[in-house]
């Protein structure tokens, strides 16, 4: 399912205009990346957790050669389902 997928799913359960849904759906992808590029956690209630977590430096292997690479630290984004979302997938 893309973003259209979604815009177009709320329209016909809404009746609001496409142009409209696309907005918010738009701006609610936004806060949620700018309060993960803060360092936040983003938590919504029966649907789930966003958190950036820091991935520590390592030595990974180049397949090809078998050769020994370092890998940098980074930060990942990780999402963990909420209570009801585990339930309703199983």
């Amino acid at each position: 399912m893309t973003k259209k997928d979604i815009v177009l799913r709320i329209t016909d359960m809404t009746g609001i205009k496409q142009v409209d849904v696309k907005k918010v759906v738009q701006k609610t992808f936004d806060v949620i990346v700018d309060s993960l590029m803060r360092g936040e956690k983003v938590e919504l209630r029966n649907f789930g957790v966003f958190k950036i977590k820091e991935r520590k430096a390592r030595f990974g292997r180049n397949p090809r050669t078998g050769q020994s690479v370092p890998v940098p630290p980074r930060k990942v984004v990780v999402f963990k389902p909420g209570l009801e979302m585990k339930h309703k997938i199983r």
